[in-house]
């Protein structure tokens, strides 16, 4: 390994990223001036990586590392990911010159690390050799022109979860389509509940069904970033929503908190349009409600369609002020492809994950009996097959979730339409790319 794996200044070099379509133009914050050197551990020598994550049960495999691999120790550090806290953290820390040599960082959220020069490109460590043992297109999600940027850890295909006993009891069908959600909505308001809630603040859920439509946010021209959230098959899904708000076929309560969970416990609200990793959640704050939950497919626009999409996926990314980066890189593919890690990962409830191999369907079954004995990962397997994989981020998702977040909050006061949420945070994010000095276009 050479001193210096690659000039830290140049990693949104714009020809290289256009190489791969997806071009990242502009200079960062970090990078050189953060007084570290990276280096070459020497045999024998004992080190320790930082590691900064949210993911549920990480300490496990970091344990069961750190007891195999006496001479590079892992302190890992939990983050809070309330509201992109855990970003906010790390990117004060890159700014500072003081971030962690490995941090736990979402797929939609790489691009804004890059802007700040804050990864480190793995491809001189040969990075690329890893490739093979990963699902192609979470491999990509971190591939910018000829450089790698992180390690994929897991996916989040999205399905529904529903009450079984509940639907059975209301004679409510599990919806295949969308028209059938909201035939289902309407029965189960008539029994009293709430089919669900569309949360004002979870962007990344939104994202995840604009994916599904069809919807495109990010393209490049060129060197010239295009984003279009306003595009058709968004504006379809802010319709359909905002049809089932301004009718009360669904409560308009932050979803993953504590009036929510008491919901999902009292059969208030008895169905969430989800992610794989949503099982673990609803085994920890609905216990009470062991045996009655299923999961079906995401419901589609068109009857017989397989259309899915992702919500969430994250990745282990090393930063470009590691200290010991060949050390960080190795740790971050065993993480992520060693058998036993990954067992202890589903364990922990980490979602579905990127390594192709180490892992049976079954094996993510960890909550059968929750699900009532039901195989319900085979439902996020099929969904996951047939996730619209073109669909790639740009830069700043982290501040276009909380502008969607902020732009749905105030449409839910002041009843103004769910597209003038589009048109708003279309326009701030052109402006917020700009303002990176990028070269930004709105999509027509």
């Amino acid at each position: 390994m050479t001193s210096n794996p690659m000039p830290r200044r140049t990693v949104l070099g714009g020809a290289a990223a256009l190489a791969a379509g997806f071009a990242l133009a502009g200079c960062g914050a970090g990078g050189d001036d953060d007084g570290k050197e990276p280096r070459e551990r020497k045999k024998g020598q004992r080190i320790q990586l930082s590691f900064w994550s949210w993911v549920p049960g990480i300490d496990k495999p970091v344990d069961l590392w750190n007891r195999k691999n006496p001479e590079v120790q892992v302190k890992l550090e939990k983050v809070s990911a309330v509201n992109g806290e855990q970003y906010a953290k790390m990117h004060a820390a890159v700014k500072a010159g003081n971030p962690p040599d490995l941090g736990q960082i979402e797929f939609p959220v790489v691009p804004s690390f890059l802007l700040d020069d804050a990864l480190l490109d793995l491809a001189p460590l040969g990075a690329s050799r890893y490739q093979d043992k990963f699902f192609g297109w979470q491999w990509q999600q971190s591939v910018f022109g000829k450089g790698i940027y992180a390690i994929p850890q897991a996916s989040g295909p999205m399905g529904l979860f529903l009450r079984q006993d509940l639907f059975d009891k209301w004679e409510v069908q599990t919806p295949r389509t969308w028209d059938e959600y909201e035939a289902a909505a309407k029965a189960i308001r008539k029994k009293g509940a709430w089919i669900e809630t569309f949360a004002p603040t979870n962007g990344n859920r939104f994202a995840g069904l604009a994916w599904q439509a069809g919807a495109t946010w990010y393209a490049t021209h060129g060197d010239t970033w295009i984003v279009h959230l306003d595009d058709e098959p968004t504006r379809r899904v802010a319709d359909y929503w905002e049809s089932l708000v301004r009718r009360k076929l669904v409560k308009t309560i932050p979803d993953r908190q504590n009036a929510w969970y008491k919901d999902l416990q009292t059969g208030a609200i008895p169905a969430w349009v989800g992610a794989s990793w949503g099982d673990a959640l609803l085994v920890g704050n609905a216990p009470g409600t062991k045996g009655k939950w299923r999961a079906a497919p995401l419901p589609q626009w068109k009857a017989g369609e397989q259309a899915f999409a992702n919500w969430g996926g994250s990745t282990t990314a090393v930063f470009a002020a590691a200290h010991y980066p060949k050390d960080a890189l190795d740790f971050a593919v065993w993480l992520n492809t060693d058998p036993e890690s990954i067992a202890l990962l589903i364990e922990g409830g980490y979602g579905f994950p990127s390594a192709k191999t180490g892992y049976t369907t079954a094996a993510l079954d960890a909550n059968k009996s929750f699900f009532g004995g039901q195989a319900y990962s085979k439902v996020f397997a099929d969904a996951g097959a047939h996730v619209d994989t073109s669909w790639r981020w740009g830069p700043g998702v982290d501040t276009l979730y909380q502008r969607l977040g902020d732009a749905f909050t105030d449409a839910l006061a002041d009843g103004s339409s769910f597209r003038t949420v589009l048109t708003k945070v279309q326009g701030q994010t052109v402006a917020d790319l700009k303002g990176k000095g990028l070269k930004v276009a709105s999509g027509g």
